[in-house]
């Protein structure tokens, strides 16, 4: 008798309708929806500014009644990996991701698998305060978002030397050739794929392609070996320049802080415009160490977040990704200070006490100012950066 209950009621309860998603257009229902939830975000963790500020969010959220719990990952394909196994399993709602840190590949095979939640992102009452023809808020990587991911933070490739020892450094991947075969050995890249490693490549066949314009396609659709060879001939002969010959390379973007440090090469790099002065602070790199650009530019694209198919904490999720939106989080993220990620937001949509918290910010002699970052190059279509990768660990990658 017992057993035949259970089985009714767990029939029933099987039987039960899925919960309505909530909608992103009744903002006064997701935040009602939101009260009480924990949102679990994953996204890197391999930086003390960046843990520092998404625990600030935290304690935003938490005034509106989300709880904001970080996961802090490695390499954001392991969430991606994690949420297509639930897809597999048939594990449509009760996910254990409710909000990741993604662009690029990653959001492109996500968008291509149905992982994702949407269209949500641009319905934020914050993505007012963005230039809605800013491409770089609509695009990732090439692959529009439509709607399914929320810009955060802009980024933008830095390199940066030690005047003391340089200075005037290389600003091109030509003049960095030349100037390594005067200095052999006093540079080096981190082996792909890891991701600084492999944004030098972009940035290095962004520079020498014949023609660029090919690597806003996916790459089945260009002849790959004819755009390429200027790189991978460019490679030739930079790799046997490299520190340690190119027999060795270091394994992430912390590891060339410290050869910069230890004086082993004289010019490093970073995804962040504040990497410098974030170094310089922690007392990695001595206060004579200056940002630079090349010439005709650098790599740039948004940092977004995206909420999976099968989120348990959706409304929660758009609380946060609105509150990385408002003023208050844009200019603290901006400020040198905390961590000197670009601002999403058009300025001059701000109220003016708004603009204030953006003038707040000081840039020290070792960050470029937006002014001097100027526009930033835009991303190749992500199935580039996978092949690259490939590519370049079959010629060059036995290194450990």
């Amino acid at each position: 008798m017992r057993q035949t209950i259970l089985a009714t009621v767990l029939a029933a309860l099987l039987a039960l309708p899925a919960a309505a998603d909530p909608d992103p257009t009744d903002w006064p229902a997701v935040l009602d929806a939101a009260q009480g939830q924990t949102v679990y975000w994953n996204a890197w963790g391999g930086s003390d500014a960046v843990n520092g500020f998404i625990d600030w969010v935290g304690s935003r959220a938490k005034a509106q009644g989300v709880t904001l719990e970080h996961v802090k990952l490695s390499d954001t394909a392991q969430a991606v990996s994690r949420v297509l196994a639930e897809k597999s399993a048939g594990q449509t709602e009760g996910g254990g991701i409710d909000l990741l840190w993604i662009n690029g590949e990653n959001f492109a095979a996500m968008k291509d698998r149905d992982l994702l939640f949407g269209p949500w992102a641009e319905a934020l009452p914050n993505r007012a305060l963005t230039d809605p023809d800013n491409a770089v808020l609509r695009t990732d990587f090439t692959v529009a978002t439509d709607g399914m991911e929320s810009p955060w933070g802009l980024a933008q490739l830095v390199f940066f030397h030690d005047s003391a020892r340089l200075a005037d450094p290389p600003r091109s991947m030509q003049a960095l050739l030349g100037w390594a075969r005067e200095n052999p050995g006093r540079f080096a890249f981190p082996q792909p794929p890891d991701f600084l490693g492999a944004t030098f490549l972009k940035q290095a066949l962004i520079e020498l392609a014949d023609d660029p314009v090919m690597l806003a396609a996916p790459v089945a659709q260009a002849d790959y070996d004819a755009v390429t060879a200027p790189l991978w001939d460019y490679m030739d002969a930079l790799t046997p320049l490299l520190w340690r010959q190119g027999r060795a390379y270091p394994q992430n973007g912390a590891r060339l802080v410290q050869l910069m440090a230890d004086a082993e090469i004289d010019i490093g790099f970073d995804f962040n415009p504040n990497a410098a002065a974030n170094a310089i602070a922690a007392g990695q790199l001595p206060d004579s160490v200056r940002s630079h650009l090349h010439d005709t530019g650098t790599l740039g694209n948004a940092s977004f977040v995206a909420i999976p198919f099968n989120a348990t904490a959706k409304a929660g999720a758009m609380v946060v990704a609105d509150i990385l939106l408002s003023p208050r989080a844009q200019a603290r993220m901006a400020d040198p200070a905390v961590w000197g990620l670009g601002t999403v937001l058009d300025l001059d949509r701000l109220d003016p006490a708004d603009r204030e918290q953006f003038k707040a910010a000081s840039y020290g002699p070792a960050t470029l100012t937006p002014q001097q970052l100027g526009a930033p190059l835009a991303e190749p279509h992500p199935s580039w950066m996978e092949t690259l990768e490939q590519d370049w660990t079959a010629r060059y990658g036995t290194a450990r």
